[in-house]
């Protein structure tokens, strides 16, 4: 097996020997999944060394950088160690974005050069209108990290697909069909395409397991107003599945065939996501067609969750609350075992999860961090490597779970002993945070970047920010990371739109602290946008909590919470033990008893 370096070089005697200047590898897939895609898809991790999943590599002549979020910088630091890979640091000062970068070091004349299939449309047309500037030309036809790769690399999954029953998703793939046709008619579009992994999924009532963790299947999907395509390899399609679809009038046909199919269309309006649509089938589209540039409308529609997915996604998080219970009192049982180590105490998570009715799978691979671990976001403890649990400090527990009914992303900080007074302030002034941006009251039309502060707030009044989002949307049986909402600080971007917030969206509510090789402390709620009043001033919504999961009782310092998250937090508390009591027995009752118990000054 190549080294890091010996595989970057091996990406520079391509590009020379096709005169290629600057070689850019993305994290996406076909579909342009910007986090979670098929071990197939991973070329970034492959080249550079680097395992998270967001990020990307670009390569010049004399140069190598990884590109990634504050989620991973701690965790990049690490991998990229005896590497001549930069670690880019994305969002802070003096670091370029990776498109800007592309464009400055294409030099004159130059060639810039990617695999069209895992690079966006919106993304070639931006680099293309810049480079023309310089005489510079872009080569879409190169997958350099699959040709180092070789036959080492894996093979695109061949998992097969299933029916969701519509007892869980409250309508049939018909009655969706015909919502999605009402927008496009309505939007003046003849032809719609879906390249969301999940838009196919939620439309035709299917989910798939061509991703760990995330219940979808490697497939696009073509609506016109009198029929629909489904392209997926057809080895995974049972008889069942495939009996469905063609009831409802959506035919089968080759994953491959997309490009083909395109091809035939022409003076068509056709509705595409530019972001997402990869620029190798886009090729693929007649001049004569008009391009509707806009989100798909199964976005918003999967995104808004009717009263059968809520009542679901509420069964969910019973059976979570319950299997979080049961871990949490074995954690406090077990503080001070010399054997408690992160990868036990994820297992022992994963193992409670997976004896719960109707269970499918993690919703993403759980988080157990402990001490300076837990300052990496997206830390993964492994057989490899992992650490013990000391009798002292945090265990960052960040995990959920997939079941028929609905997917769940929960995240307690639970002390391994009597907790330090500055441990006791850090929590607290997080949990601070995250009671507040729970307990808003705002108008409708508000969108997240509007409430992002709520929670960043006691943190940001001692100097102290976490560099992600508040918060993101949670599909139904679908990715646990969905958008097009979220809780994000600053602007919006091009790639990442704010979104209003509606009642029905579930969006996480998790700020935390983070330092370096220090400590690392979250707290995660999953919560529902609902209706409140409705005045003069117009219609106001709230978040209700779903997630029932007691906070760290031992780590509160009362003096720094105000009278409402006092009683906010008690009141939360009383409901936990309510619903979730019943459901458990023996000594998880007796400690979710005494977890519970209200806090007094």
């Amino acid at each position: 097996m190549l080294s890091v370096n010996e595989r970057i070089e091996a990406v520079r005697a391509r590009m020379k020997e096709a005169n290629i200047d600057v070689y850019y590898i993305p994290n996406e897939d076909d579909h342009l999944s910007d986090e979670y895609t098929a071990p197939y898809f991973q070329c970034k991790s492959f080249i550079s060394g680097f395992s998270g999943d967001a990020g990307c590599v670009i390569i010049t002549r004399d140069f190598a950088g990884l590109w990634t979020d504050g989620r991973y910088f701690t965790q990049a630091e690490d991998e990229l160690k005896g590497t001549f890979v930069e670690l880019m640091r994305l969002r802070q000062p003096g670091v370029p974005d990776p498109v800007p970068f592309l464009i400055e070091h294409t030099p004159q004349g130059g060639v810039l050069g990617f695999d069209g299939n895992v690079v966006s449309t919106a993304a070639v047309q931006q680099l293309s209108k810049a480079l023309s500037a310089k005489k510079a030309t872009i080569d879409l036809s190169r997958d350099f990290a699959g040709d180092v790769w070789g036959k080492d690399r894996p093979d695109m999954p061949m998992e097969p697909v299933y029916l969701l029953d519509p007892k869980y998703t409250g309508e049939t793939a018909a009655e969706r069909m015909g919502r999605v046709r009402e927008a496009m008619k309505k939007n003046g579009a003849d032809v719609l395409i879906l390249t969301h992994l999940e838009d196919p999924c939620w439309l035709f009532n299917i989910r798939g397991n061509d991703i760990a963790c995330t219940p979808v299947a490697y497939a696009f999907a073509i609506i016109t107003m009198d029929g629909a395509s489904y392209f997926i390899d057809p080895k995974k399609v049972p008889a069942d599945v495939k009996a469905d679809l063609e009831a409802n009038g959506v035919s089968v046909k080759d994953y491959d065939a997309l490009a083909d199919e395109l091809t035939g269309f022409q003076d068509k309006t056709i509705w595409v996501e530019l972001r997402t649509f990869n620029a190798y089938l886009y090729a693929h589209l007649d001049t004569s067609n008009r391009i509707l540039n806009m989100d798909s409308p199964v976005t918003l529609f999967r995104a808004v969750k009717n009263e059968a997915e809520i009542r679901c996604m509420h069964s969910s998080q019973l059976k979570d609350g319950a299997a979080m219970a049961e871990f949490i009192c074995w954690v406090k049982e077990h503080h001070d075992d010399p054997q408690l180590t992160e990868l036990s105490a994820a297992q022992y998570l994963d193992a409670r999860r997976a004896e719960k009715a109707d269970f499918i799978e993690p919703s993403f691979p759980t988080i157990s961090a402990y001490g300076p671990n837990a300052a990496m976001m997206h830390y993964e403890a492994t057989p490899e490597k992992f650490s013990k649990c000391e009798p002292h400090g945090f265990l960052l527990v960040d995990s959920g779970g997939t079941y028929k009914d609905g997917t769940t992303d929960v995240t307690r900080s639970i002390s391994l002993g009597e907790p330090t007074e500055l441990e006791k302030k850090y929590y607290t002034l997080v949990l601070k945070g995250h009671l507040d941006l729970e307990l808003a009251h705002f108008l409708q039309g508000t969108i997240g970047n509007n409430l992002d502060i709520l929670a960043r707030r006691p943190l940001w009044n001692i100097g102290i920010d976490y560099q992600c989002g508040t918060g993101h949307g949670v599909g139904h049986v679908l990715s646990v990371h969905e958008g097009p909402h979220g809780i994000r600080w600053g602007r919006s971007r091009t790639n990442s739109p704010a979104e209003v917030l509606v009642p029905g969206m579930i969006v996480t509510d998790e700020p935390g602290i983070y330092l370096p090789h220090e400590l690392g402390i979250r707290i995660e709620n999953d919560l529902l946008v609902v209706k409140d009043v409705n005045n003069f001033y117009g219609q106001f919504l709230k978040f209700e909590a779903m997630t029932l999961v007691p906070y760290d009782r031992e780590s509160i310092d009362v003096r720094l919470l105000d009278d409402t998250e006092l009683e906010a937090i008690n009141a939360y508390h009383a409901v936990v033990y309510e619903k979730i009591s019943p459901l458990v027995e023996g000594k998880v009752k007796t400690w979710l008893r005494q977890a519970t118990e209200p806090i007094t000054r």
